[in-house]
């Protein structure tokens, strides 16, 4: 996981081994977190319905379907 700037909107960048995705992620402090929610990144990028983190795929993330 990465944090990128793009557009002046700050993102956690993913690869595919970083997923599946979830919020809040293994880098945010426990004092801050909210109830474990999964991100549908069908479409390249989600955000997390309680804190609002931005969250995208890496450009050429490869996806693995199960």
């Amino acid at each position: 996981m990465t944090a990128a700037t793009q557009d002046s909107v700050s993102a956690i960048e993913l690869d595919g081994k970083d997923l599946p995705a979830y919020c809040p992620n293994p880098a945010m402090t426990s004092w801050s977190s909210h109830p474990r929610v999964f991100l549908d990144l069908s479409h390249g990028e989600a955000k997390c319905p309680y804190c609002g983190t931005q969250y995208r795929l890496k450009p050429g993330a490869v996806v693995h379907h199960h």
